[in-house]
């Protein structure tokens, strides 16, 4: 195992981690479903829960395609370099 495919290996465990924590924090669509935070309750708590939410949903979709494009950027480099 070379040492272009122990990078590209923890380059891509780390994506893997980072996007089950982002969606792990995200709130339920359904009342009273969050995995972690739990449901809000006041107004302020209702709003700062949605923008937290849509941060997290963003986040999710960058982590995504990074890791989607890491794969295939892994996939190709192994292939040139047989």
């Amino acid at each position: 195992m070379g040492a272009l495919q122990i990078v590209f290996g923890v380059i891509l465990a780390l994506f893997s981690i980072a996007i089950i924590i982002v969606v792990l924090l995200q709130e339920g669509h359904q009342k009273n479903v969050g995995v972690v935070t739990g449901g809000a309750d006041t107004f302020f708590e209702k709003n700062q829960a949605r923008s937290i939410d849509a941060f997290l949903a963003r986040w999710t979709k960058v982590i995504a395609v990074g890791f989607f494009l890491l794969v295939i950027a892994i996939n190709v480099v192994m292939f040139f370099t047989k």
